[in-house]
């Protein structure tokens, strides 16, 4: 309880000095109750021969009694059955896995012990939300398969223009601009596995997310004289992308005289019609001839 000092105005415009008593503001389960105050209402009690423990008043939420001692108390106990009634509840009620839930969080990270750079992802993107999506998606990949991700760092956009005429009949003289910015992120792997980082960015590679370039710069240890084991790899890795460089190409390069003989000779090709006949047998005639007169000219520059 305190006491101010206020100013009231009175009569004959004077001013005089008069005292108000201010009371602390009650808890709220006690403002609660519409009767006659606490004071009051203990006074009321001991007039009838109660004491003050005995004492209790209704309220919408029960009764509360008159001193602070047995109101913690009740406080206490209704908190603690609230308390199992929500546990009740949530044992009740059916929760998300774990692996669910982990998406709402920051994606996890493991620790790197020597910090030696073992690869360094680039993706590039023109829309942010795709790019930060898949970022999130490279790290939690990273982290089960046991890797040291660091990242995703935002990299320097690149900003490309380009003006070009707006049409080529009426509208020549005006011109029209076009404007195209890259985003770039960059993911470190530290301390890594060469064959678990290759199998990070296969993976990576199988579930591309659409609008999304991968740019992938990795680092190996390897023996001394690196420089011929690393001809013999070139060299075997040409041969096997000859088939399918073939593929690529415009003209695709046709089969010997041979092997046309050979397909001809097939049973289920003699049982086609007879136009498709005729037509391999021109075809293998004629690149017959072609080859003989090849042979002719190099025979002929040959004596001469």
């Amino acid at each position: 309880m305190r006491i101010t000092s206020l100013l009231r105005p009175a009569s004959r415009y004077t001013l005089r000095a008069t005292s108000q008593i201010i009371i602390p503001r009650q808890p709220w389960h006690r403002c609660l109750a519409t009767e006659t105050p606490t004071g009051a209402f203990i006074e009321a009690a001991a007039e009838a021969g109660k004491t003050a423990n005995e004492v209790s008043r209704p309220t919408p939420f029960g009764k509360i009694s008159a001193t602070a001692d047995t109101s913690k108390t009740e406080h206490s106990k209704n908190e603690g059955q609230g308390r199992d009634e929500k546990d009740a509840k949530s044992k009740n009620e059916l929760r998300f896995p774990r692996s669910v839930q982990a998406l709402y969080l920051q994606p996890l990270r493991c620790e790197a012990e020597y910090g030696i750079p073992s690869c360094d992802l680039q993706l590039r993107s023109y829309s942010i939300r795709n790019l930060e999506f898949f970022s999130d998606f490279a790290l939690r990949a990273a982290y089960y398969l046991k890797l040291p991700a660091f990242g995703p760092v935002p990299l320097p956009r690149i900003t490309e223009r380009w003006t070009v005429p707006r049409s080529s009949f009426i509208f020549k003289k005006s011109q029209e601009n076009f404007e195209r910015i890259t985003l770039r992120r960059l993911i470190q792997i530290r301390d890594g596995n060469p064959e678990t980082v290759q199998l990070w960015l296969a993976f990576l590679q199988k579930h591309a997310y659409y609008g999304i370039g991968m740019k992938a710069n990795v680092w190996d240890f390897a023996k001394l004289g690196v420089g011929k084991s690393m001809d013999t790899v070139a060299d075997d890795a040409s041969k096997a992308l000859e088939s399918k460089f073939e593929h690529l190409s415009q003209h695709k390069n046709l089969d010997t005289v041979e092997k046309v003989e050979e397909f001809l000779a097939r049973s289920r090709f003699n049982t086609d019609s007879g136009k498709r006949a005729e037509g391999a047998r021109r075809f293998v005639e004629a690149q017959y001839k072609q080859e003989k007169s090849l042979t002719r000219k190099a025979a002929a520059k040959a004596d001469s």
